[in-house]
């Protein structure tokens, strides 16, 4: 790799993810506070308050947790990915943990859930980049992907001003080039 690659995090994206994690984090308010109107004229399911309530909440620490990450983020001035001779900085999701480097990483492949799509970086030893996490928050997080996908460490362009097509291209391109190099 001649030169370093930087792509900046992107502020629409970043709003658009605050306003829809309040709107969710209000519905979730008003589940919680009228989750005994929901006993008559409902589905089955939502007949049980305690369930609704509890639907409520999680709703509030999820999307309120989102929100939050966002928000600092937007004030964030630092790049949201790096790519380099060195491997991958990640800065753009709430469980980035900064290089990754070229030399531990295996494969790189894609998945998708829903409509997002996402690059799952498998890495040699799992545990030192769980061991990179700067709270047990990050690191849970992270031992969630694991359990699920195999791997710590997935990157999407939900935060990114970059098309997520160029940006696997890219990263696939300089994965192939710098695992030769070794």
């Amino acid at each position: 790799m001649k030169e370093k690659i930087e792509i900046p995090l992107s502020k629409n994206k970043l709003f658009l993810g605050i306003g829809g994690s309040l709107l969710f984090v209000a519905l979730g308010i008003w589940l919680f506070l009228n989750a005994d109107t929901f006993q008559e004229d409902s589905y089955r399911l939502f007949k049980n308050p305690m369930l609704v309530k509890g639907i409520g909440i999680a709703s509030i620490l999820f999307f309120g947790a989102t929100g939050i990450f966002a928000f600092k983020k937007l004030f964030d001035k630092s790049v949201g990915l790096i790519i380099d001779s060195n491997g991958i900085t990640d800065n753009s999701n709430a469980s980035s943990v900064g290089l990754i480097e070229w030399k531990d990483i295996t494969t790189i492949k894609t998945e998708q859930v829903m409509s997002t799509k996402f690059l799952l970086i498998t890495v040699t030893n799992p545990e030192k980049y769980i061991g990179k996490a700067k709270n047990r928050m990050k690191a849970k997080l992270m031992r969630t992907n694991m359990n699920m996908y195999g791997t710590p460490l997935s990157i999407t362009s939900n935060t990114l001003k970059y098309d997520f097509r160029k940006l696997e291209q890219i990263i696939q391109t300089e994965f192939k080039q710098n695992k030769n190099v070794d």
